[in-house]
């Protein structure tokens, strides 16, 4: 081979490459030498994977000019080492790779199968293939794995918009096995007589579905980017993908994921669900603004908890897959985690104002400068917070709600979970504190009766928010399953029914005020019909009369 592949022609190159390449180059032409090489195969083996390790622990291979270059070194430097190795088979273990190579030497070509393996690939071909037309008394083949080697969004975004249709479907890409690289000694290697085959193993156990299909890429250096061309998948489960390419170079096996469209019965459920749980919201927020007998604390938490929900799910009926406009979708997203934050907070006041109804004065009041403080101040700086952040994080390729990269999901849900835990241990001291007063000597039995019956609908309404969260959670998931969504859409659309009916229906002094209104209604009906035909009769009974300065009749 020629010494001139170890030059670095790249002035933006990393030194620890450029030093490599230079180790390389003199190794090389210390072969030509009489003396042969400076150092054994087996030791430049060793000085090239401390090398490698280097460059990729550091982060040095992040844009595909740079992976190219690693790539080709990565091949250049077996062609070079494997004639040198003097055992049949050399295995070797670094930090962030491994490599298994294998050396034949003798008068007549080798003939047969060769298999090799590391810790996350299998690569099987036979000896004519790696041998070629030439054979020079000697035949090699290799097969690098990377352990820490992953390829850039951009890198892979690059794949898709190689099909059309996968742009305009919004495919993404991501790697699901470790990167490896195949060398022989022949030359030859972009269009074999036999395809090659390798078997991957899945950094993630997930198996092919609706949504998503691997598929066996190599990396194309010419466009610098992964390409599917001469590779085909020949089988594949949960755990391994079985590709047959045409040709050596860098492989991996790529998981495309398609954006699944949700099902008519689905998106029906959905809509009725939703649209059931904001006339429920809204009839509450009427009756806790004008019901006159109910004003309180309580009262005033309802109404909010009620707006907060009437307006999230407003917004998630209307814009949770408006995933076309980027800044739109961003701004739903942001609306939502908002508004589904500020329900649990005044949630969290309702234990809090149960417990001092308790522990202090049944009529005891929080003000309301710190109502709104805790129910909306809270939340606002939470997603203002994560704005500033990572602002990218608001919307997906999916759904206009909170990304899953870099854990910004958690900005909404540790929220949750501690207030969930807070507001778990409010009522447990409530209700022990109830248990206490009702054995006492004198218990104030209709007043005690009231907060149990508080206790109740609130735990309640705890349960099925905070439930409805919990698929929520499997739900925006790349993988979220159907039974998720199912239960996700009943748990949102029961949200306002449970609140109307415990808050508003099974309320006593509420039930009274809906009787009167609907008396007033009814009366209001009958004396409206009672003068209609009192007019309809006196007008038929009562004779003409001349006006005495016109001339004119009137009834």
């Amino acid at each position: 081979m020629s010494c001139d592949h170890f030059d670095s022609d790249a002035e933006d190159a990393p030194l620890k490459l450029k030093n490599l390449l230079a180790l390389l180059r003199s190794n090389c032409e210390s072969l030509r030498g009489p003396n042969g090489g400076r150092q054994t195969g087996e030791q430049l083996l060793e000085n090239v994977f401390t090398s490698f390790d280097e460059l990729l622990s550091e982060g040095n291979i992040a844009d595909g000019k740079m992976l190219n270059q690693f790539l080709d070194v990565v091949e250049n430097s077996m062609r070079l080492i494997g004639p040198q190795l003097k055992e049949p088979v050399t295995r070797m273990e670094t930090h962030n790779t491994f490599a298994e190579l294998a050396v034949m030497r003798g008068k007549t070509p080798p003939s047969g199968r060769v298999t090799l393996s590391t810790d996350s690939a299998l690569f099987s071909t036979s000896w004519e293939t790696v041998v070629g037309k030439s054979y020079p008394g000697f035949a090699f083949v290799a097969l690098v794995s990377y352990k820490d080697l992953n390829s850039s969004r951009d890198l892979l975004h690059k794949m898709s918009r190689e099909r059309s249709d996968d742009e305009e479907r919004r495919v993404t890409y991501q790697l699901n096995s470790k990167v490896v690289t195949a060398v022989v000694s022949n030359a030859e290697t972009k269009q074999q007589s036999e395809p090659v085959t390798l078997v991957f193993t899945h950094e993630e156990e997930r198996a092919e579905s609706e949504g998503m299909a691997y598929s066996c890429v190599y990396w194309d250096g010419a466009k610098g980017a992964w390409s599917g061309r001469g590779c085909e998948k020949a089988e594949s489960n949960s755990t391994h993908t079985v590709c047959s390419c045409s040709h050596l170079s860098s492989f991996a096996v790529l998981m495309a994921l398609y954006p699944v469209q949700d099902s008519f019965d689905l998106v029906l459920i959905t809509r009725v669900g939703l649209v059931l749980s904001l006339v429920c919201l809204f009839l509450c927020i009427l009756t806790f603004k004008f019901c006159r007998s109910i004003q309180g604390t309580r009262t005033s938490i309802h109404l909010h908890l009620s707006i907060c929900l009437f307006i999230a799910d407003l917004v998630f009926l209307c814009g949770i897959s408006s995933t076309q406009n980027k800044v739109a979708c961003g701004i739903v997203a942001g609306l939502l985690h908002f508004f589904f934050l500020s329900a649990f907070c005044w949630m969290l006041l309702e234990g809090v104002q149960l417990y001092r109804m308790v522990v202090l004065v049944f009529h005891t009041t929080l003000k309301h400068l710190y109502m709104y403080l805790v129910g909306y101040g809270v939340p606002l700086v939470i997603v203002t917070i994560s704005a500033i952040a990572f602002s990218k994080g608001y919307g997906t390729d999916r759904h206009c709600w909170l990304s899953l990269d870099r854990y910004f999901i958690w900005s909404f849900f540790a929220p949750v979970c501690i207030i969930v835990v807070l507001n778990s241990f409010v009522f447990v001291i409530t209700v022990w504190k109830l248990a206490e007063k009702f054995s006492s000597l004198n218990p104030d039995l209709s007043k005690l009766r009231n907060i149990r019956g508080f206790t109740v609908t609130a735990v309640a309404q705890m349960c099925v928010l905070g439930g409805m969260w919990v698929f929520g959670c499997f739900l925006f998931q790349e993988k979220g399953t159907q039974v998720a969504l199912y239960l996700f859409t009943i748990l949102n659309s029961l949200q306002g029914a449970l609140i109307f009916i415990m808050h508003c229906l099974l309320s006593k002094p509420v039930r009274d005020e809906y009787c009167k209104l609907i008396s007033r209604i009814c009366s209001l009906k009958d004396k409206k019909y009672s003068e209609f035909s009192t007019n309809q009769s006196s007008n038929s009974q009562q004779p003409l009369r001349s006006n005495q300065s016109t001339g004119e009749s009137k009834i």
